[in-house]
């Protein structure tokens, strides 16, 4: 199972929101590099990088910490918020990002979104997936779409997405734990998927019964910045 940290940017500083809500914003630090740096001296492979400036505004803004982070570190980069446009994507991929993570345009512009798919690949284009009473939540988690969460993952499956990223924005930043019974039904009902499962980590007990359950990956956020679950303990992981 992928341990994979999340660091979402807002101004160019690290920061954790709670449920989506960007007036429920701490920051937790100036730097991201060296948030970046830690991570990997600790054996991190991963990271995902969230720009919460570009998911509100609607196209990519936190360009220069993407770009600092992929020149000083080997960590693979999956990045999200704001990518609306080709002209997003490539600057995103030049910046070096690994992976892009895809959720309002796969909602507004599916027919953009597959087309991504189809010319990056789906080793590079990642689903996101997140959802808020089971119904799908976009734009940074401002708007709701009408579209059931398990529907809308087994949909784009089904059209060669391999990887979602899937949130449940009602557990993000609450250290209540994950969804596991949401993630569990993913699973039964999509054999074959990469799912990443994201909000409420809280506990090393949390990251156990996750991977029990076979998921690919899970995104800490929080717990690693309030110390609920120290970088040490991510060995047995890792």
């Amino acid at each position: 199972m992928e341990i994979i940290p999340a660091i979402d940017i807002i101004g160019g500083k690290c920061v954790r929101l709670t449920q989506g809500d960007y007036q429920q914003k701490k920051v937790y630090h100036e730097n991201p590099l060296e948030i970046a740096r830690q991570f990997e001296d600790h054996g991190i492979r991963r990271l995902h990088l969230v720009d919460l400036d570009g998911a509100k505004a609607q196209h990519v803004v936190n360009h220069n910490v993407l770009t600092q982070i992929t020149r000083h570190t080997h960590l693979k980069v999956d990045f999200g918020g704001g990518i609306k446009s080709e002209k997003d994507l490539q600057s995103v991929f030049k910046a070096g990002a690994h992976q892009i993570t895809g959720g309002s345009i796969a909602v507004k512009q599916p027919e953009v979104f597959l087309q991504w798919l189809q010319q990056y690949g789906s080793d590079k284009v990642i689903l996101g997936a997140d959802a808020r009473n089971r119904k799908i939540a976009i734009s940074g988690w401002q708007e709701e779409a009408e579209r059931e969460v398990v529907e809308f993952i087994q949909e784009y499956h089904s059209k060669g997405v391999k990887y979602v990223i899937c949130t449940d924005v009602a557990k993000d930043g609450l250290l209540q734990g994950p969804s596991v019974a949401l993630y569990q039904e993913i699973l039964q009902q999509i054999p074959g998927l990469q799912l990443i499962a994201s909000g409420g980590v809280s506990s090393l007990q949390d990251l156990f019964q996750l991977q029990q359950i076979g998921v690919y990956g899970v995104i800490i956020g929080k717990a690693l910045y309030e110390g609920k679950i120290k970088l040490s303990e991510l060995k047995e992981f890792l």
